[in-house]
């Protein structure tokens, strides 16, 4: 999936879904393209650098989600024991809109609660 497609895909998941940058005033922040829910991040990526979009993840998935594909990894600058890092260059369109899907309704889920 191209930066469109993944943009188009994170909107498409609920009104509810904001999309902001940032880290403009940031060095090297100025490109990172964040979305949100509940006002907490869930997907990020550099528009600059479209290698890796990090994604929230439960923690006893992430071991497992590294050990059966070789596109997830660590992800940029969050911790990896909540984040995971996904190539997207490599992974395919399916996985990839799965652990979006995955990690806005973490996201969602837990800040929901929150607010009630």
């Amino acid at each position: 999936m191209n930066v469109e497609e993944i943009r188009d895909f994170c909107l498409s998941l609920g009104n509810d879904v904001e999309e902001k940058l940032p880290f403009t005033m940031f060095k090297n922040g100025e490109g990172v393209l964040v979305f949100y829910v509940c006002g907490h991040m869930f997907c990020f990526f550099d528009l600059n650098d479209f290698q890796v979009i990090s994604l929230k993840c439960q923690p006893e998935r992430i071991d497992e989600l590294k050990a059966e594909y070789d596109c997830v990894g660590n992800p940029y600058n969050e911790s990896p024991k909540h984040w995971i890092g996904l190539d997207s260059h490599s992974s395919p369109d399916a996985l990839t809109k799965d652990l979006i899907r995955n990690s806005y309704e973490i996201v969602k889920a837990k800040y929901t609660k929150r607010l009630k």
